[in-house]
Protein backbone atom coordinates (compact mmCIF):
# COMPACT_ATOMS: atom_id res chain seq x y z
CA UNK A 1 0.00 0.00 0.00
CA UNK A 2 2.83 2.45 0.66
CA UNK A 3 3.53 1.97 -3.32
CA UNK A 4 0.64 3.29 -3.97
CA UNK A 5 0.67 6.90 -4.31
CA UNK A 6 4.16 6.11 -6.34
CA UNK A 7 2.49 4.04 -9.15
CA UNK A 8 0.06 6.35 -9.47
CA UNK A 9 2.07 9.02 -9.79
CA UNK A 10 3.99 7.69 -12.64
CA UNK A 11 0.50 5.90 -14.38
CA UNK A 12 -0.52 9.51 -14.02
CA UNK A 13 2.45 10.32 -15.84
CA UNK A 14 2.10 8.51 -18.57
CA UNK A 15 -1.36 8.90 -19.25
CA UNK A 16 -0.36 12.73 -19.70
CA UNK A 17 2.93 11.82 -22.09
CA UNK A 18 0.34 9.56 -23.68
CA UNK A 19 -2.40 12.64 -23.82
CA UNK A 20 0.41 14.91 -25.04
CA UNK A 21 1.20 12.82 -27.81
CA UNK A 22 -2.38 12.08 -28.99
CA UNK A 23 -2.99 15.98 -29.22
CA UNK A 24 0.51 16.84 -31.01
CA UNK A 25 -0.32 14.14 -33.73
CA UNK A 26 -3.85 15.24 -33.83
CA UNK A 27 -2.45 18.58 -34.67
CA UNK A 28 0.27 16.98 -37.41
CA UNK A 29 -2.63 15.44 -38.73
CA UNK A 30 -4.93 18.27 -39.35
CA UNK A 31 -2.07 20.02 -40.93
CA UNK A 32 -1.22 17.67 -43.75
CA UNK A 33 -2.08 18.67 -46.97
CA UNK A 34 -2.81 16.34 -49.69
CA UNK A 35 0.35 16.27 -51.26
CA UNK A 36 2.21 15.29 -47.83
CA UNK A 37 0.15 13.12 -46.95
CA UNK A 38 1.09 11.16 -50.39
CA UNK A 39 -2.91 11.92 -51.61
CA UNK A 40 -2.51 14.24 -54.51
CA UNK A 41 -3.05 12.87 -58.00
CA UNK A 42 -2.15 16.28 -59.19
CA UNK A 43 1.39 16.32 -58.09
CA UNK A 44 4.64 16.37 -60.05
CA UNK A 45 6.23 12.69 -59.91
CA UNK A 46 9.76 14.10 -59.94
CA UNK A 47 10.95 11.16 -58.50
CA UNK A 48 12.97 12.83 -55.92
CA UNK A 49 10.92 14.00 -53.07
CA UNK A 50 8.94 12.39 -50.17
CA UNK A 51 5.85 14.44 -51.83
CA UNK A 52 5.58 12.58 -55.03
CA UNK A 53 2.43 9.93 -54.90
CA UNK A 54 2.96 6.41 -53.97
CA UNK A 55 5.30 5.49 -56.92
CA UNK A 56 8.00 7.72 -56.44
CA UNK A 57 10.26 6.34 -58.93
CA UNK A 58 10.45 7.88 -62.73
CA UNK A 59 9.40 5.18 -65.19
CA UNK A 60 7.87 5.35 -68.95
CA UNK A 61 4.87 3.26 -70.00
CA UNK A 62 6.31 0.64 -72.73
CA UNK A 63 3.11 -0.98 -73.48
CA UNK A 64 -0.76 -1.33 -72.78
CA UNK A 65 -3.22 -3.88 -73.17
CA UNK A 66 -6.76 -2.47 -72.11
CA UNK A 67 -6.20 -1.67 -68.26
CA UNK A 68 -2.51 -3.87 -68.29
CA UNK A 69 0.74 -2.14 -68.86
CA UNK A 70 4.04 -2.29 -68.81
CA UNK A 71 6.62 0.22 -67.63
CA UNK A 72 10.21 0.72 -67.78
CA UNK A 73 12.15 2.71 -65.31
CA UNK A 74 14.07 5.00 -66.04
CA UNK A 75 17.92 3.84 -65.23
CA UNK A 76 19.43 5.72 -62.37
CA UNK A 77 23.36 3.57 -62.91
CA UNK A 78 26.28 4.72 -65.17
CA UNK A 79 26.41 0.78 -66.27
CA UNK A 80 23.36 -0.98 -66.49
CA UNK A 81 22.85 -4.98 -66.89
CA UNK A 82 22.72 -6.35 -70.54
CA UNK A 83 19.89 -8.63 -69.43
CA UNK A 84 16.82 -6.36 -68.30
CA UNK A 85 14.74 -7.96 -64.52
CA UNK A 86 11.18 -8.21 -65.59
CA UNK A 87 9.27 -7.79 -62.52
CA UNK A 88 5.68 -9.54 -62.05
CA UNK A 89 3.76 -8.35 -59.07
CA UNK A 90 0.56 -10.05 -57.25
CA UNK A 91 -2.65 -9.23 -58.48
CA UNK A 92 -3.67 -8.77 -54.94
CA UNK A 93 -3.19 -5.65 -53.35
CA UNK A 94 -0.77 -2.91 -55.88
CA UNK A 95 2.88 -3.25 -57.38
CA UNK A 96 3.82 0.12 -55.30
CA UNK A 97 4.81 -1.85 -52.27
CA UNK A 98 7.53 -2.13 -54.04
CA UNK A 99 8.45 1.81 -54.76
CA UNK A 100 6.40 3.19 -51.81
CA UNK A 101 8.73 6.04 -51.15
CA UNK A 102 12.45 6.75 -51.86
CA UNK A 103 13.87 5.62 -48.92
CA UNK A 104 11.80 2.63 -49.42
CA UNK A 105 12.05 1.24 -52.69
CA UNK A 106 13.56 -1.87 -53.83
CA UNK A 107 13.05 -0.64 -57.37
CA UNK A 108 14.98 2.40 -56.62
CA UNK A 109 17.56 -0.09 -54.86
CA UNK A 110 17.75 -2.17 -57.66
CA UNK A 111 18.14 0.70 -60.76
CA UNK A 112 20.98 2.60 -58.48
CA UNK A 113 22.63 -1.25 -58.60
CA UNK A 114 22.73 -1.58 -62.34
CA UNK A 115 19.63 -3.49 -63.08
CA UNK A 116 17.07 -2.15 -66.15
CA UNK A 117 14.02 -2.65 -64.20
CA UNK A 118 10.39 -3.47 -66.49
CA UNK A 119 7.49 -3.97 -64.49
CA UNK A 120 3.73 -5.16 -64.81
CA UNK A 121 0.73 -3.06 -64.01
CA UNK A 122 -2.15 -5.37 -63.44
CA UNK A 123 -4.27 -2.68 -63.27
CA UNK A 124 -8.07 -2.33 -61.64
CA UNK A 125 -10.11 -5.58 -62.13
CA UNK A 126 -13.94 -4.73 -63.20
CA UNK A 127 -16.75 -6.35 -64.96
CA UNK A 128 -14.88 -7.23 -68.25
CA UNK A 129 -12.25 -8.88 -66.43
CA UNK A 130 -14.35 -11.12 -64.85
CA UNK A 131 -13.94 -13.93 -67.18
CA UNK A 132 -10.32 -14.04 -67.57
CA UNK A 133 -8.39 -16.84 -66.96
CA UNK A 134 -4.53 -17.44 -65.94
CA UNK A 135 -3.90 -18.44 -69.42
CA UNK A 136 -5.14 -15.26 -70.36
CA UNK A 137 -2.46 -13.53 -67.88
CA UNK A 138 0.22 -15.94 -67.97
CA UNK A 139 0.47 -17.18 -72.10
CA UNK A 140 -1.15 -13.48 -72.87
CA UNK A 141 0.26 -10.93 -71.19
CA UNK A 142 3.32 -12.03 -69.32
CA UNK A 143 4.36 -13.76 -72.72
CA UNK A 144 3.65 -10.69 -74.24
CA UNK A 145 5.50 -8.40 -72.02
CA UNK A 146 8.77 -10.81 -71.88
CA UNK A 147 8.49 -10.86 -75.98
CA UNK A 148 8.58 -7.44 -75.59
CA UNK A 149 11.55 -6.95 -73.87
CA UNK A 150 13.44 -9.27 -75.53
CA UNK A 151 12.55 -8.02 -78.83
CA UNK A 152 14.08 -3.88 -77.94
CA UNK A 153 16.80 -5.44 -76.23
CA UNK A 154 17.64 -8.00 -78.84
CA UNK A 155 18.23 -10.64 -76.49
CA UNK A 156 16.67 -14.68 -76.04
CA UNK A 157 15.78 -14.33 -72.40
CA UNK A 158 15.18 -11.85 -69.98
CA UNK A 159 15.62 -12.04 -65.84
CA UNK A 160 11.55 -13.04 -64.23
CA UNK A 161 11.50 -11.75 -60.55
CA UNK A 162 8.10 -12.61 -59.72
CA UNK A 163 6.61 -11.37 -55.95
CA UNK A 164 4.13 -13.38 -54.06
CA UNK A 165 1.28 -14.75 -56.73
CA UNK A 166 3.36 -12.81 -59.03
CA UNK A 167 6.21 -15.44 -58.43
CA UNK A 168 3.57 -18.41 -58.48
CA UNK A 169 2.75 -16.86 -61.86
CA UNK A 170 6.28 -16.21 -63.00
CA UNK A 171 7.38 -19.98 -61.85
CA UNK A 172 4.30 -21.17 -64.36
CA UNK A 173 5.98 -19.22 -66.68
CA UNK A 174 9.44 -20.34 -66.97
CA UNK A 175 8.34 -24.37 -66.49
CA UNK A 176 6.34 -23.39 -69.78
CA UNK A 177 8.81 -20.67 -71.47
CA UNK A 178 12.58 -21.81 -70.01
CA UNK A 179 14.08 -20.72 -73.29
CA UNK A 180 12.70 -17.35 -72.50
CA UNK A 181 14.00 -16.97 -68.83
CA UNK A 182 17.46 -16.18 -68.33
CA UNK A 183 17.12 -16.17 -64.43
CA UNK A 184 14.44 -16.93 -62.14
CA UNK A 185 13.90 -14.61 -59.09
CA UNK A 186 10.92 -15.34 -56.55
CA UNK A 187 10.31 -13.53 -53.64
CA UNK A 188 7.96 -14.26 -50.43
CA UNK A 189 6.18 -17.19 -53.47
CA UNK A 190 3.67 -19.90 -52.74
CA UNK A 191 4.72 -22.94 -54.01
CA UNK A 192 3.59 -25.68 -51.87
CA UNK A 193 0.05 -25.08 -50.68
CA UNK A 194 -0.23 -27.86 -48.56
CA UNK A 195 0.65 -26.65 -44.81
CA UNK A 196 -0.79 -26.51 -41.92
CA UNK A 197 1.56 -23.17 -41.01
CA UNK A 198 -0.28 -20.67 -42.27
CA UNK A 199 -4.36 -19.99 -41.68
CA UNK A 200 -4.99 -18.40 -44.77
CA UNK A 201 -3.48 -22.13 -46.55
CA UNK A 202 -6.28 -23.54 -43.70
CA UNK A 203 -9.07 -21.34 -44.48
CA UNK A 204 -8.26 -22.04 -48.45
CA UNK A 205 -8.11 -25.93 -48.38
CA UNK A 206 -11.96 -25.93 -47.49
CA UNK A 207 -12.99 -23.29 -48.95
CA UNK A 208 -15.67 -23.26 -50.97
CA UNK A 209 -14.33 -21.10 -54.07
CA UNK A 210 -17.67 -22.16 -56.53
CA UNK A 211 -20.15 -20.48 -54.09
CA UNK A 212 -17.86 -17.46 -54.03
CA UNK A 213 -17.32 -16.85 -57.47
CA UNK A 214 -20.40 -17.58 -58.50
CA UNK A 215 -21.99 -15.07 -56.16
CA UNK A 216 -19.68 -12.06 -56.50
CA UNK A 217 -18.24 -12.68 -59.91
CA UNK A 218 -15.24 -10.43 -59.63
CA UNK A 219 -14.16 -11.05 -55.63
CA UNK A 220 -14.27 -7.21 -53.97
CA UNK A 221 -10.63 -6.13 -52.84
CA UNK A 222 -12.36 -5.19 -49.47
CA UNK A 223 -13.55 -8.61 -49.16
CA UNK A 224 -9.88 -10.06 -49.31
CA UNK A 225 -8.65 -7.28 -46.97
CA UNK A 226 -10.78 -8.16 -44.58
CA UNK A 227 -10.07 -11.97 -44.67
CA UNK A 228 -6.33 -11.13 -44.44
CA UNK A 229 -7.11 -8.73 -41.76
CA UNK A 230 -8.65 -11.44 -39.85
CA UNK A 231 -5.59 -13.88 -39.79
CA UNK A 232 -3.97 -11.72 -36.89
CA UNK A 233 -7.45 -9.62 -36.05
CA UNK A 234 -6.24 -7.69 -32.47
CA UNK A 235 -2.25 -6.73 -33.97
CA UNK A 236 -3.98 -4.85 -37.59
CA UNK A 237 -7.26 -4.26 -36.27
CA UNK A 238 -6.46 -2.53 -33.17
CA UNK A 239 -3.11 -2.37 -31.87
CA UNK A 240 -1.46 -0.80 -34.54
CA UNK A 241 -3.67 1.84 -34.19
CA UNK A 242 -3.24 2.52 -30.59
CA UNK A 243 1.01 2.32 -31.58
CA UNK A 244 0.52 5.33 -33.75
CA UNK A 245 -0.33 7.20 -31.62
CA UNK A 246 3.24 6.61 -30.20
CA UNK A 247 4.48 7.87 -33.70
CA UNK A 248 2.38 10.93 -34.62
CA UNK A 249 4.50 13.53 -33.01
CA UNK A 250 6.88 13.18 -36.02
CA UNK A 251 5.37 14.25 -39.05
CA UNK A 252 7.71 12.01 -41.34
CA UNK A 253 6.86 9.11 -38.97
CA UNK A 254 3.11 9.79 -39.09
CA UNK A 255 3.34 10.20 -43.01
CA UNK A 256 4.95 7.25 -43.41
CA UNK A 257 2.21 5.11 -41.62
CA UNK A 258 -0.23 6.90 -43.85
CA UNK A 259 1.68 5.85 -46.98
CA UNK A 260 1.23 2.52 -46.19
CA UNK A 261 -2.35 2.21 -44.41
CA UNK A 262 -3.46 4.44 -48.04
CA UNK A 263 -0.94 1.11 -50.02
CA UNK A 264 -3.02 -1.31 -47.71
CA UNK A 265 -6.83 -0.16 -48.54
CA UNK A 266 -5.65 0.16 -52.33
CA UNK A 267 -6.83 -3.49 -53.13
CA UNK A 268 -7.84 -3.88 -56.76
CA UNK A 269 -11.33 -6.55 -56.98
CA UNK A 270 -9.92 -9.80 -57.92
CA UNK A 271 -11.15 -11.38 -61.38
CA UNK A 272 -13.12 -14.10 -60.58
CA UNK A 273 -12.37 -16.96 -63.02
CA UNK A 274 -8.67 -16.68 -62.54
CA UNK A 275 -9.14 -16.60 -58.33
CA UNK A 276 -11.15 -19.81 -58.85
CA UNK A 277 -8.03 -21.60 -60.66
CA UNK A 278 -5.77 -20.01 -58.24
CA UNK A 279 -7.70 -21.56 -55.26
CA UNK A 280 -8.75 -25.36 -56.57
CA UNK A 281 -5.71 -25.12 -58.51
CA UNK A 282 -3.12 -24.47 -55.71
CA UNK A 283 -4.55 -23.92 -52.58
CA UNK A 284 -6.76 -27.02 -52.68
CA UNK A 285 -5.10 -29.74 -55.29
CA UNK A 286 -1.56 -28.33 -54.52
CA UNK A 287 -1.34 -29.78 -57.76
CA UNK A 288 1.66 -27.38 -58.70
CA UNK A 289 4.13 -29.29 -56.84
CA UNK A 290 2.19 -32.65 -56.93
CA UNK A 291 2.51 -32.31 -61.35
CA UNK A 292 -0.47 -32.14 -62.03
CA UNK A 293 -1.27 -28.63 -63.02
CA UNK A 294 -2.07 -28.10 -66.55
CA UNK A 295 -2.46 -24.14 -68.08
CA UNK A 296 -4.32 -24.19 -71.58
CA UNK A 297 -4.12 -28.20 -72.02
CA UNK A 298 -0.30 -28.31 -71.15
CA UNK A 299 1.80 -30.32 -68.50
CA UNK A 300 3.49 -27.43 -66.26
CA UNK A 301 6.76 -29.52 -64.90
CA UNK A 302 8.56 -27.48 -62.31
CA UNK A 303 11.69 -29.61 -63.66
CA UNK A 304 11.88 -28.19 -66.85
CA UNK A 305 13.04 -25.07 -64.86
CA UNK A 306 16.54 -25.59 -65.08
CA UNK A 307 17.46 -21.76 -65.43
CA UNK A 308 19.13 -20.51 -62.15
CA UNK A 309 16.77 -19.36 -59.46
CA UNK A 310 17.20 -17.11 -56.56
CA UNK A 311 14.23 -17.86 -53.85
CA UNK A 312 13.83 -15.20 -51.13
CA UNK A 313 11.42 -15.81 -48.20
CA UNK A 314 11.02 -13.77 -44.87
CA UNK A 315 11.45 -16.15 -41.47
CA UNK A 316 8.40 -14.56 -39.52
CA UNK A 317 5.94 -14.41 -42.97
CA UNK A 318 2.11 -15.55 -42.00
CA UNK A 319 0.94 -15.25 -45.70
CA UNK A 320 3.28 -16.75 -47.21
CA UNK A 321 5.04 -19.46 -44.66
CA UNK A 322 8.53 -20.34 -45.36
CA UNK A 323 8.01 -23.54 -45.91
CA UNK A 324 5.80 -23.26 -48.78
CA UNK A 325 8.53 -20.64 -50.59
CA UNK A 326 11.36 -23.45 -49.61
CA UNK A 327 9.38 -26.17 -51.78
CA UNK A 328 10.53 -24.66 -55.00
CA UNK A 329 14.27 -25.40 -54.79
CA UNK A 330 12.98 -29.15 -54.47
CA UNK A 331 11.55 -29.61 -57.57
CA UNK A 332 12.90 -27.22 -59.79
CA UNK A 333 15.44 -29.24 -62.51
CA UNK A 334 18.32 -26.37 -62.19
CA UNK A 335 21.85 -27.01 -60.83
CA UNK A 336 22.14 -23.62 -60.21
CA UNK A 337 19.79 -22.52 -56.54
CA UNK A 338 20.21 -20.37 -53.83
CA UNK A 339 18.49 -19.29 -51.26
CA UNK A 340 18.08 -15.78 -49.34
CA UNK A 341 16.35 -15.34 -46.22
CA UNK A 342 15.04 -12.69 -43.71
CA UNK A 343 13.81 -12.06 -40.60
CA UNK A 344 10.92 -10.27 -41.72
CA UNK A 345 7.17 -10.61 -42.19
CA UNK A 346 5.73 -10.83 -45.54
CA UNK A 347 5.30 -6.64 -46.07
CA UNK A 348 8.60 -6.18 -44.18
CA UNK A 349 10.48 -7.70 -47.29
CA UNK A 350 10.16 -4.74 -49.27
CA UNK A 351 9.50 -1.87 -46.28
CA UNK A 352 11.48 -3.09 -43.32
CA UNK A 353 14.82 -1.27 -42.88
CA UNK A 354 16.51 -4.97 -42.77
CA UNK A 355 16.16 -5.50 -46.11
CA UNK A 356 16.83 -1.88 -47.53
CA UNK A 357 20.50 -1.39 -47.84
CA UNK A 358 21.12 -5.60 -48.32
CA UNK A 359 18.47 -7.25 -50.46
CA UNK A 360 18.64 -5.27 -53.60
CA UNK A 361 22.41 -5.53 -53.57
CA UNK A 362 22.40 -9.24 -53.10
CA UNK A 363 19.87 -9.46 -56.21
CA UNK A 364 21.75 -7.71 -58.17
CA UNK A 365 24.77 -9.25 -57.46
CA UNK A 366 23.14 -12.56 -57.80
CA UNK A 367 22.00 -11.54 -61.52
CA UNK A 368 25.17 -10.21 -62.59
CA UNK A 369 27.07 -13.27 -61.99
CA UNK A 370 24.76 -14.97 -64.20
CA UNK A 371 24.61 -12.66 -67.35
Amino acid sequence: MLTFPHKFKESLEDFNKYAASLKKGMENLASLNEVTADQAEHHVNCGGCRACRACCTKKELIYQDGKRKLYRYTPRAKKVCPVPTMVVYAMVNRYTMLDLQPNRSIIRNLLDHGQDVYLIDWGYTDRMDRFLTMEDYIDGFINDCVDIVRERHQIAAVNLLGVCQGGTFSTVYAALYPEKVKNLITMVTPIDFDTKECLLNVWASAFDADLMIDAYGNVPGDMMNSAYTMLQPFSLSIQKYINVVQIMEDTDKLTDFLRMEAWIFDSPDQPGETLRQFLKEFYQGNKLVKGEFKLDGRMVELKNITMPVLNIYGDFDTLVPPVSSKALLKHVGSKDVEELTYPVGHIGMFVSGKTQKTLAPKIAEWINKRV
